[in-house]
């Protein structure tokens, strides 16, 4: 049986900047980075990142509730807003919080943002990105 999980990713996106130095100068290793131009892989077609990216992300968990996931990673960087400021003014790049939800069996998870986050995120200027993606019920599946 399939169960409902949660993947929550802080990226640090823009033209190009130099991937090694932003984990030097946050001290925490990406769980993904990439450059503009490099292959995208895994696709019938080909494809070429037109970004560069520095992502913090949990990977899809298991979850019933999407701030266990947020404070994973928010808990990771948020004593480094001065930073991630200092980040984007040298290399122009923009920051945001993607939050995806794989709903199984109409299993949703709690959902809130809690003030400390908010606050955190409007320091970096962080936008939010929510994708919630619905699976059919099996019930649905055999008709």
């Amino acid at each position: 049986m399939n169960k409902t999980q949660v993947n929550v990713y802080f990226s640090l996106y823009g033209d190009d900047f130099p991937i090694d130095d932003v984990t030097k100068k946050l001290e925490v290793m990406p769980t993904e980075a990439y450059k503009k131009g490099d292959l995208i892989p895994n696709r019938s077609t080909v494809r070429y990142r037109k970004e560069t990216s520095w992502d913090l992300g949990t990977g899809y968990q298991l979850s019933r509730d999407v701030n266990d996931q947020l404070q994973e990673i928010v808990g990771k960087i948020q004593n480094k807003s001065s930073t991630i400021n200092e980040i984007k003014e040298t290399y122009s790049v923009e920051c945001k919080f993607f939050i995806v939800v794989k709903i199984e069996q109409g299993n949703t998870p709690a959902f809130y943002l809690d003030k400390d986050t908010i606050k955190f995120a409007s320091t970096i200027e962080a936008e939010f990105d929510v994708d919630l993606y619905s699976n059919p019920y099996e019930s649905d599946i055999a008709k």
